[in-house]
């Protein structure tokens, strides 16, 4: 079991493979974080959200996780619009509803 709620019809095939890796990181918690925001946000996300999404999705897990929790601040170079959705549909409590933010 993955843990999405998110049917992956009427998605394309890009979607999907974002979707699909969103839940399956490696490790828990951060296929938590990344799965819940892209089974409430990936129909919505836009061309360059998709481009900065992959680019994100190719880095280290420790990175990443560090970034969404606040451990160490974001580089420049990542600090994208998708990035920043991310990290305030958590902090708005969207993971407790599964609501987008």
């Amino acid at each position: 079991m993955t843990g999405t709620t998110r049917s992956s019809d009427g998605l394309d095939i890009r979607r999907r493979r974002i979707l699909y890796r969103s839940w399956h990181r490696g490790t828990r918690e951060l296929d938590l974080l990344l799965g819940r925001f892209a089974d409430a946000w990936i129909g919505d996300l836009i061309e360059s959200d998709l481009d900065d999404l992959e680019i994100m999705m190719d880095l280290p897990e420790p990175q990443i996780f560090s970034w969404l929790t606040g451990q160490e601040t974001v580089p420049e170079e990542y600090n994208t619009p998708v990035l920043r959705k991310i990290i305030a549909f958590h902090a708005d409590g969207a993971t407790a509803t599964g609501l987008k933010a």
